[in-house]
């Protein structure tokens, strides 16, 4: 998976949890969660999502990298490496 294909992911991941989120607004480095007012089990649904979706197994320590899109791409590079 490239970063373009991890972007993606990630905000088709975040649009399926937050329906009415406006994901081409938010900037790389952006705090989506704080951003988009994403509660715990919203956030909790996305990681789930995001997994699924990317085949990664994401752990509770990971989530601290899950905070912004260019964190949440690097990661899912990282992953598929």
């Amino acid at each position: 998976m490239n970063r373009i294909e991890a972007l993606d992911m990630v905000r088709e991941s975040i649009s399926s949890v937050v329906p009415d989120a406006d994901v081409d607004a938010l900037g790389p480095n952006d705090t989506f969660r704080e951003m988009l007012e994403m509660d715990s089990l919203d956030f909790l649904s996305f990681v789930e999502v995001l997994s699924e979706r990317s085949g990664i197994r994401i752990e509770d320590e990971d989530a601290a990298r899950l905070t912004t899109l260019a964190g949440t791409a690097d990661f899912l590079v990282s992953g598929t490496k």
